[in-house]
């Protein structure tokens, strides 16, 4: 009898082992499955343009914490850490500014995180502007450090590693990438050294016999065809004409130059006596190109400028339409302005 009895109380007893047995896989089983699901079930994120801010020295649970603050997930800082330790990045996910689109999953942005890729931001230098009008936007682009507040010019231009040289027209129109904590000096350095590749592999393919002594006097003009026109049709038309003034000694006569010479008393109108008046920008009195570019030229006017076309017209007058005419004679320049600037057409 005690040996029967002692069999079923090890039948028992391994009846129970393997029903814990079973529920502790069925556990691990259902646990493996929810952290599967929750790798790849989107965060709660409900509008484009969410991002995290990671500091430098955060640990695990602050970054989980901070997650959970801000409503992008419920998971406890276990599930997390499970998730992480899974991917083997739990050591390894770097400080900085990261993107939160819409569908983002824990599995995405941890991976984001162990390689560091933060959040870029954009900021687009527009051709035209001036280095006066780049300043100004920059200094309220987000995430930058604005280090250039309370900088002039010269200030700017000895910390980016240009002293002496004037700003206009020394950084070149294009879109820059940065990130958190950048600092606007940085876009700066990158923009100047991008305009001085340009000028260094445009300035040696330049037309022959241009009435240009520098790549900076190239500048200059490629300044005033940015600011004369903004069709890729007319650039070279327009440096044509302005290089063939230069040419038979004729003054430029270009009112962007004078408007740029006016500074802060411009309005919106030049009078006749803003023509009259002696600038060291103004065309319509002083022989030859201003003493500096007038704007930022991008690429593409300076092309113009190195390899102006080829034609007999010293005129041009706007349309109005976006378009200019162009005349080879006085007399025709004054029937055009009549016509398409005072509405006189025969």
């Amino acid at each position: 009898m005690t040996g029967r009895k002692t069999n079923r109380g090890r039948v028992r007893a391994g009846a129970v082992v393997l029903l814990l047995l079973l529920a502790l896989a069925g556990a691990l089983g259902w646990g493996w499955f929810a952290l599967q699901r929750f790798a790849v079930a989107p965060l709660q994120v409900s509008a484009a343009g969410q991002s995290i801010d990671i500091g430098r020295g955060a640990s695990f649970k602050e970054i989980v914490r901070e997650l959970r603050r801000r409503g992008f997930t419920r998971a406890a800082p276990f599930v997390w850490r499970l998730q992480a330790e899974r991917m083997h990045v739990a050591g390894r996910l770097h400080a900085g500014e990261y993107a939160l689109p819409p569908g983002i999953t824990p599995r995405q942005l941890l991976d984001d995180m162990a390689r560091g890729k933060v959040l870029q931001h954009d900021f687009t230098i527009v051709d035209g502007w001036t280095f006066r009008q780049m300043l100004d936007l920059l200094r309220q682009a987000p995430k930058l450090k604005h280090d250039t507040t309370g900088l002039d010019e010269a200030a700017i231009m000895q910390r980016i590693g240009a002293p002496g040289e004037r700003a206009e027209g020394r950084f070149l129109p294009e879109t820059y990438a940065y990130v958190k904590g950048d600092s606007d000096l940085d876009i700066l350095r990158r923009a100047h050294a991008a305009m001085a590749k340009t000028l260094a592999e445009l300035w040696p393919q330049r037309d022959k016999d241009l009435p240009l002594a520098t790549p900076y006097d190239a500048l200059i003009l490629a300044s005033v065809v940015e600011k004369e026109t903004g069709r890729a049709d007319e650039r070279a038309k327009i440096a044509g004409v302005f290089v063939r003034r230069l040419e038979k000694h004729m003054l430029l006569q270009t009112d962007p130059s004078v408007i740029y010479g006016m500074g802060d008393s411009y309005h919106g109108n030049i009078r006749r006596s803003d023509l009259t008046t002696d600038t060291p920008y103004n065309t319509y009195v002083r022989p030859g190109l201003p003493p500096t570019p007038i704007a930022l030229p991008g690429r593409a006017a300076i092309e113009a400028a190195l390899h102006p076309a080829a034609g007999t017209a010293l005129y041009f007058v706007a349309r109005g339409d976006g378009t200019h005419v162009f005349a080879d004679t006085l007399d025709q320049q004054n029937r055009n302005v009549a016509c398409y600037q005072l509405k006189r057409c025969p």
